[in-house]
């Protein structure tokens, strides 16, 4: 059962692609399900995030196809245009790729901690699906102790820089005093908690969180020492904004030209900075077209990123070693499964001897002959139905001079670490 890991992320399509594969929390179960039910699909898992939307499948033999096929005919998309976009990793390669995503390696942030909560996040939801068997169950489980192993045996994780910190260093730039700043977080998920956690230790002067549900912008804006806005009220709010960050998972956008270009004639040409981290996009592209106002996506990020970036290249080396060390091991696994293992033979003919031979002892017993008689019996049946014919093939094999079998005998029972020669 080849496995495949299929996908795109911020290195190699535009945002105005992702957001068009991107998976939303609500849809993303049912999706997981329908593709599940493909033909040679056996296993699967959805991960899909600001900057990346990947599948990764276990798949019938002659099926590889079939993932690919999904995804566009899932999306509604024209076969062939994510051709040239789309990354696929299988096997030895696939299991490289996801260690390299949980441990942040692969993502804009090198090394953020995010995305490990959110490859956690798709693997339950995977198995709520039923979606996963043995092989990838086992593979997702190696990958947090790989994650856990890296950011412990390195400093790939010491001063990360997260999404949200950038863009509150961004806008930083922009308002030389985030003490004199109103700033409006759109949202309330883990990327605008951050920002407002940065926010916080900045001392902006005032922070207005605005999500859907009232009651979760409330206990952010609380905690923060804001305050919350639904976010059908945003129109009546924005005008107040100096700084706009924005990351809800919308399909559509929540921020529209029209609502900006009133905000702007209430503010009097007051310039307004907004970072639009989410995927699909927030705010509405030609938003970027008004005066005074400076529109950031998420790939506007990435040469503030990139600053950042190469004082953890070093660790990132590090952790690349460890993480090809690991795919060893998880692929040793893996071809354990396909592989006739003579240990389980053997153990199920000795657990065969032992209850016949252990019958024996007791009916001796019943029939009321003495203890020691009985262990005796035991011990030395037992003793002889195991060494059989093992001791049978080495006679055969000292008398023919097969020094190879002699040997690999005693490695095997351990005899090769005694004093003397077998």
């Amino acid at each position: 059962m080849p496995l495949i890991a299929l996908g795109l992320n911020h290195l190699t399509a535009p945002v105005s692609l992702r957001e068009q594969v991107a998976f939303d929390e609500d849809a993303a179960g049912a999706a997981l399900r329908e593709l599940a039910r493909e033909p040679g699909i056996e296993e699967a898992m959805i991960l899909s995030t600001c900057n990346r939307t990947e599948l990764y499948v276990g798949v019938a033999e002659g099926a590889q196809d079939i993932p690919q096929a999904w995804l566009n005919r899932h999306h509604h998309l024209t076969p062939g245009k994510l051709d040239e976009f789309l990354y696929r990793h299988e096997e030895r390669d696939a299991v490289r790729h996801v260690f390299r995503v949980a441990t942040g390696l692969d993502s804009m942030v090198l090394g953020e901690p995010q995305i490990l909560g959110q490859v956690k996040d798709a693997y339950q939801q995977a198995r709520l699906a039923h979606a996963l068997k043995a092989p990838m169950d086992r593979l997702l489980q190696h990958t947090f102790a790989v994650a856990k192993r890296v950011r412990t045996d390195t400093r790939i994780g010491a001063h990360t820089v997260s999404v949200a910190f950038t863009a509150v260093r961004l806008a930083e730039q922009v308002f030389t005093d985030l003490k004199q700043a109103c700033v409006l977080l759109i949202g309330a998920g883990d990327t605008i908690e951050l920002a407002a956690r940065h926010l916080a230790e900045h001392r902006a002067r005032r922070l207005i969180v605005a999500n859907r549900t009232l009651e979760t912008a409330q206990d952010l804006a609380g905690r923060y020492g804001g305050y919350a806005v639904a976010l059908a009220d945003l129109p009546q709010h924005l005008a107040e904004a100096d700084i706009v960050i924005s990351s809800t998972a919308a399909r559509q956008p929540v921020v529209t030209r029209a609502m900006v270009e009133q905000a702007m004639a209430s503010r009097r040409r007051k310039p307004m900075f907004m970072v639009d981290i989410a995927v699909p996009r927030d705010i509405e592209e030609s938003v970027a077209e008004l005066p005074d106002v400076y529109l950031y996506g998420i790939d506007d990020l990435r040469q503030v990123i990139d600053d950042n970036r190469r004082s953890r290249e070093t660790a990132a080396r590090e952790a690349d070693a460890i993480i090809d060390l690991q795919v060893d091991r998880y692929m040793a696994w893996r071809r354990a499964l396909t592989t006739k293992n003579p240990a389980l033979d053997m153990r199920q003919h000795a657990e065969t001897y032992r209850d016949e031979v252990l019958g024996k002892a007791r009916a001796m017993l019943a029939h009321g002959k003495p203890p020691e008689e009985a262990l005796a019996f035991l011990a030395n049946t037992l003793t002889n139905k195991l060494l059989h014919h093992p001791s049978a093939r080495l006679r055969e094999a000292a008398l023919s001079g097969d020094l190879d079998l002699l040997h690999a005998a005693g490695r095997l029972y351990g005899l090769d670490e005694q004093d003397g020669d077998l």
